[in-house]
């Protein structure tokens, strides 16, 4: 009898154990994600799969000790243990991988079932740019946690452009150009996007072969991961750019020079060919057939044939042709091609672009419901509003926020709020997705959260005040209303504009006595339109709240670092002033603030991994598989960061950074120099001479990059609570009785 009895336990215990199994893909996504995301408490979850809607859904629930989470893929699900971990936990899954997830002891209980829907049925993310900007040096690991944060946030059409050159290899390959030929037509490494886009050629090239075989590992670990979470990664296709040798093989074919841009020489500029050539439609399926054998495909493919630049004709029928050519090549190598397209163009060049029905004409030329359109900068102007809704071609709206990965504390969530609202009430049935053209990573992520939150009916997102708060307890992992109250003000006070180029602070200024267009500093825009001293506000806030967290932390670095570096834009405007009325004594008072402050500037960044320049460094020699080529990586990565091209390059300091080891050996040398260079025409009554600190200061900018003049810590150092509350207290008479008033 107790045989019996034993043996009907071990079946029962068997039949339960079956039924936990399932063989459901969507739902095994799903365990895998929660053993990456919350290893130690995935056990204390259950994942069920709802009806496969129409509409991506989620839902959420406690049963007895269980948080159960539904949704119609594993896209939708992980929406959901997103909203649980924010909104129940109090818990923020960072897109900075070094950033941990600190969960509560014990998983609070969901009191009533949760539903939510998504808005949109496209959830678009990344930019080129970004490629170049921050990701050139990721490695798997850095890419599997990326790829997990855009599942929690409900991102299911990612660019996927990694790993493209080693599919032109073949390409070119095949059409019988050399091996030298095709990898000097590469650009080095973090300049690729500019390649793609049909900006430059050849800068920093040839590219090493083992990049373009690490690259295509690494891509297709990409997109299987992508696939598996619902995601439909945007592939690239050929948009007409191809290397001016070509003509070595293909005499005939009409090749049309795209001609400068910013400022790199001829040998860079990129050859376009007509697509209305047979040749082109040639080119397009092998590259299409050779990237599915690589990589597979979704059918949706990133195409942009005059990113920043000028058409050969401006002829409305022209455009349309060339737009049409374009998609049936598309349509030629795969018959269930979508084009996605970004309007970045009709923002930047509208002067051109909105005349004569150009746009109608370029849009419209072939079957609507084969394009897709990215409103990349919405924030500032959504050009849906300027183009009848695109005549009716399906778009996506999309929030930009940064450019070059500048580190300025900026933001418009109360425009951005009442936008993405608009588009819904008026935008059509053709408005169609929600999305990010971030150009790099920076340190206002909850910015770009709150734009994916509100691509689902969470009511609360409607709210900013309630959202604000919500954000603040996850930084505090609890109810603080210090916390609270510091990003309240934050809110309302600091993140009330839209980004733009060059937003940063003077530090990252190459030094001029205030002739700015003069020595190119284009890029240095530092205008805040807040008083500074709400940021010490804030600060203070931050200091008296009652938690422990690294997000808190992190807030309290990132509020000082912009504290510090507004106070320097402004003692500069005064240094340039106290010069020019030759009031030195004022002067000198001035430089030893600015000094001061450059000084603290370093080891407070170094606190943070996210603000490391020897990170940066680290990754990108990672790649290499010899010594020389750990120093072409080193210095591809340096140049990224501070010149972008030669020293006298157009875009200098586009892509600046508030980043330890960056800051001391780079910034803060050329202003020290730049303050000694002015002390010895003082001494000597002879006016500074401009010219001579500027050539001398751009020679050591190349050897900066070129060569490896100082090696750098990858890993944090120091405490950054006490570093902020350190410098908070040594500055705050000077900043009481500079801004309060």
């Amino acid at each position: 009898m107790k045989k019996l009895l034993l043996m009907a336990l071990v079946c029962l215990m068997v039949c339960v154990s079956c039924k936990e199994k399932t063989t459901d893909p969507e739902v095994l996504a799903m365990q895998a994600l929660l053993k990456r995301v919350v290893p130690e408490q995935a056990s204390q979850f259950k994942i069920e799969r709802l009806e496969n809607d129409s509409v991506d859904r989620f839902e959420l629930e406690s049963i007895g000790n269980k948080v159960v989470i539904r949704g119609n893929n594993a896209n939708s699900m992980a929406v959901g243990l997103n909203r649980y971990l924010k909104y129940y936990c109090k818990a923020q899954y960072s897109w900075f991988k070094d950033e941990p997830l600190q969960m509560p002891e014990v998983l609070p209980a969901v009191p009533e079932k949760v539903s939510e829907s998504a808005r949109v049925k496209e959830r678009f993310f990344l930019n080129y740019c970004t490629y170049g900007y921050t990701m050139p040096w990721w490695d798997w690991s850095d890419w599997e946690h990326f790829i997990d944060w855009m599942a929690l946030n409900g991102i299911n059409l990612p660019l996927a452009i990694t790993g493209q050159e080693s599919v032109w290899y073949e390409v070119w390959s095949e059409l019988g150009l050399t091996d030298e030929e095709i990898r000097s037509y590469f650009t080095g490494p973090a300049h690729l996007p500019w390649h793609r886009m049909q900006n430059i050629d050849r800068w920093g090239g040839p590219l090493p072969m083992s990049w373009l075989e690490n690259q295509k590992a690494l891509q297709q670990q990409i997109v299987a991961r992508e696939r598996e979470l619902n995601m439909k990664p945007v592939l690239p296709g050929f948009a007409g750019h191809v290397p001016a040798c070509i003509t070595r093989i293909y005499p005939e074919a009409p090749l049309a020079s795209l001609g400068d841009w910013a400022g790199f020489d001829s040998t860079c500029w990129c050859k376009f060919l007509d697509p209305l050539d047979p040749l082109y439609t040639e080119i397009q399926k092998k590259f299409i057939a050779k990237e599915t054998e690589f990589f597979g495909t979704d059918h949706i493919y990133g195409i942009d044939i005059f990113n920043e630049l000028i058409p050969p004709s401006w002829e409305p029928d022209y455009l349309g042709r060339v737009s049409r050519q374009v998609y049936e090549s598309l349509e030629a190598a795969d018959p269930d091609a979508r084009w996605l397209e970004m309007t970045w163009l009709f923002w930047n060049e509208r002067q051109y672009w909105e005349v004569d029905n150009r746009i109608e004409a370029y849009i419209t030329s072939f079957p609507k419901e084969r394009h897709l359109l990215l409103d990349y900068y919405c924030e500032r102007q959504p050009v849906w509003e300027r183009t009848n809704a695109y005549y009716g071609v399906p778009y996506i709206w999309c929030y930009l926020g940064n450019f070059g990965g500048n580190s300025m504390l900026v933001g418009n969530i109360d425009t951005v709020n009442v936008r993405i609202e608009r588009a819904f009430e008026r935008g059509g049935d053709n408005f169609v997705g929600i999305g990010s053209t971030l150009e790099g990573f920076d340190c206002n992520p909850f910015m770009y959260e709150y734009v994916f939150e509100k691509a689902w009916d969470n009511p609360i997102t409607n709210d900013v005040e309630a959202w604000t708060n919500c954000l603040a307890d996850q930084h505090a992992g609890k109810d603080d209303p210090e916390m609270r109250a510091a990003w309240q003000l934050l809110v309302d006070s600091v993140y009330n504009r839209n980004s733009s180029p060059g937003q940063s602070v003077r530090i990252h200024m190459r030094p001029t006595m205030g002739n700015i267009t003069d020595y190119r500093q284009y890029y240095i825009a530092p205008r805040y339109n807040y008083s500074n001293i709400v940021l010490l506000d804030v600060l203070d806030k931050l200091l008296a709240a009652d938690c422990d967290t690294r997000l808190r932390q992190f807030d309290a670095v990132n509020v000082t670092r912009q504290l510090l570096g507004n106070y320097f834009s402004d003692l500069y405007g005064e240094y340039v002033k106290a010069y020019l009325e030759k009031d030195y004594e004022k002067l000198h008072l001035t430089e030893q603030t600015m000094i001061s402050i450059l000084d603290d500037m370093d080891p407070l960044l170094a606190t943070q991994s996210a603000f490391l320049v020897g990170k940066w460094i680290k990754n990108a020699r990672a790649i290499g598989t010899t010594e020389e080529e750990k120093d072409y990586y080193e210095s591809n990565a340096r140049n990224i960061i501070t010149t972008w091209g030669e020293e006298d390059a157009l875009l200098n300091e586009y892509a600046s950074r508030a980043w330890a080891g960056l800051t001391k050996t780079y910034y803060a040398y050329r202003w020290k120099e730049f303050f000694k260079a002015v002390n010895v025409s003082i001494e000597a009554g002879v006016p500074f001479d401009e010219k001579s600190y500027h050539d001398s200061i751009c020679q050591y900018e190349g050897r900066w990059w070129r060569e490896r003049l100082h090696e750098f810590d990858a890993e944090p150092q120091g405490d950054g609570f006490v570093l902020s509350k350190a410098l908070a207290d040594k500055y705050r008479v000077q900043l009481e009785e500079r801004y309060r008033k």
